[in-house]
């Protein structure tokens, strides 16, 4: 109760909350993106999509590590986890497209067990994080929002931006649109499907890579922190839905806040506990509203 008096008591502080939940919100946004258009597209949920953005920071980290600045690093984790996107997909998650989406839950959820397991071998089961070295900006109020956040901020949008040109622009682009709306009728008109879904997995680990290096610089990384990352994703998906980029970046603002303001009050130690309680309650109350829906359509 004492932690709700300070907030009454200090409007400040509830800004600050705000501010730093919808900086962190543009990362979890991006992250969803990726995940609706893989279920979109390919009908197929990714449970290891939090590995994908774990594995982006470690990239980050390592190169950091050689000398190369965070920033810079963050296209290399891109490449490099599309690499390693395109090879998940011609190993395991062409054999779950088109499957039962139970199917691919369970698949995509042994192979995100692996990927942990990869992690903890190759790096070690400490948390790491990367100092970009940049600094804070004061404002009035005593709002204090470091640099790096602010331009993690940014990159995410840039990104959802460039991804939201690149589908409506570019022949692949259209291509993956056009079989997400209709994989039959895509293929009548000469659509590869099977390349598509390729460039679809490929384009969604990218984005997790970009992702991961933001997350190495603004918070922690460890090879267990896949998991939150993939239900706050599946969350925003499901609140959003698989439509456009904005209404992804609204609730991945809204759930930053959400998480900030449960770590102040609830304190850090239940901030996970309080994600996938949300996570319950937004399942429920969707079933509800859907069995309301088709009662009111009957």
């Amino acid at each position: 109760m004492s932690n709700l008096v300070v907030l009454f008591q200090t409007p400040e502080l509830n800004l600050q909350l705000v501010v730093d939940g919808l900086l962190a919100g543009a990362i979890f946004a991006l992250a969803a993106y990726g995940m609706a258009l893989v279920w979109g597209v390919m009908n197929l949920i990714n449970v290891a999509q939090g590995e994908l953005v774990m594995l982006g920071g470690y990239v980050v980290i390592f190169l950091a590590g050689q000398g190369v600045h965070p920033l810079l690093g963050v296209p290399a984790a891109a490449a490099a986890i599309a690499l390693v996107g395109w090879a998940l997909y011609r190993i395991v998650i062409f054999r779950l497209v088109e499957r039962d989406l139970f199917v691919s839950v369970l698949a995509t959820f042994g192979l995100s067990i692996v990927l942990q397991q990869l992690a903890n071998v190759a790096f070690g089961a400490n948390v790491r994080t990367v100092d970009a070295r940049m600094g804070s900006l004061f404002l009035a109020g005593g709002l204090v929002v470091p640099w790096i956040k602010l331009i993690a901020f940014a990159t995410a949008l840039a990104l959802g931006g460039m991804l939201v040109l690149f589908l409506g622009h570019t022949r692949l682009g259209r291509a993956i649109r056009a079989t997400a709306q209709n994989a039959q009728a895509a293929r009548v008109l000469g659509v590869d499907a099977d390349r598509v879904y390729a460039a679809t997995f490929t384009l969604n680990a990218a984005i997790c890579g970009a992702a991961g290096g933001l997350v190495a610089m603004t918070w922690i990384i460890h090879p267990y922190l896949g998991l939150p990352y993939t239900v706050r994703a599946f969350m925003i998906v499901v609140v959003a839905g698989l439509g456009s980029m904005l209404p992804v970046l609204s609730a991945g603002g809204g759930l930053g806040i959400a998480e900030n303001y449960a770590g102040f009050l609830l304190g850090t130690e239940y901030q996970t506990a309080f994600l996938y309680a949300l996570l319950v309650v937004i399942l429920v109350t969707r079933n509800l509203l859907l069995r309301r829906r088709r009662s009111y359509l009957k």
